[in-house]
């Protein structure tokens, strides 16, 4: 499992916009080590909750339940999220179901990896 991207600075969302964009931001530097696209735009994330407290409830999913990252991506995830300032805590569930297909990318997902 890689390390997360970093984002340059002066890309980088502003300290002071919403809580919400920045956890959204930290998920899209966590790649699938097979595919050369973040697991936001892949359409892995199903449920990203953030509170006024800062709580963040994450429910994500893989290409895969046999996916060779099962067992590392929850964790980078929650590490990546609970680096943003303003996060409190973070709870990442794991869930199958539904299952994941490629219906679930982003046209950003689809254009990179050439899927029309």
């Amino acid at each position: 499992m890689g390390s997360p991207v970093d984002i340059p600075a002066d890309e980088k969302l502003p300290a002071d916009a919403p809580l919400h964009d920045r956890v959204v931001e930290a998920l899209r530097t966590v790649y699938d080590p097979e595919i050369p696209v973040n697991i936001y735009e892949l359409g892995l994330i199903y449920r990203c909750d953030v509170d006024a407290d800062g709580d963040v409830e994450i429910d994500m999913t893989l290409t895969a339940p046999a996916c060779p990252v099962a067992g590392e991506m929850p964790g980078q995830v929650q590490q990546v999220v609970a680096a943003v300032d303003g996060v409190n805590s973070v709870h990442v569930e794991l869930i199958w179901e539904p299952a994941w297909d490629p219906s679930r990318m982003s046209d950003d997902a689809r254009i990179a990896l050439n899927m029309f």
